[in-house]
């Protein structure tokens, strides 16, 4: 079975604060993310004011369940995340892992 992954871009709000940003990102994935049946990574990129993210699951189930979950029931932790986000410049897509080097 391919690993599948979850990819997000987005911009952060005018004045967000990266390194609280980033101290988020660490606290959802430690506290949450990284507990969660399937998962393998999470990364984060930015370039200039584009960030964009991408989380690796073992199966595609496996990562539609999380997405579907953290969109319907989102924790204490991931609302932290998801405040610093301009939430009108998010673009999500889901991929099958074909080959990895």
């Amino acid at each position: 079975m391919s690993k599948a992954v979850f990819f997000n871009s987005y911009k952060l709000k005018k004045g967000a604060s990266v390194p609280d940003f980033l101290k988020a990102v660490e606290n959802l994935n430690n506290e949450h993310i990284s507990k969660q049946k399937g998962f393998i990574s999470w990364q984060i990129f930015s370039s200039e004011n584009e960030w964009a993210d991408m989380l690796t699951f073992e199966t595609m189930d496996d990562v539609k369940a999380f997405e579907e979950n953290s969109g319907t029931n989102p924790n204490e932790l991931a609302l932290e995340f998801y405040s610093f986000i301009n939430l009108m410049s998010c673009k999500s897509r889901y991929f099958t892992v074909e080959k990895s080097f």
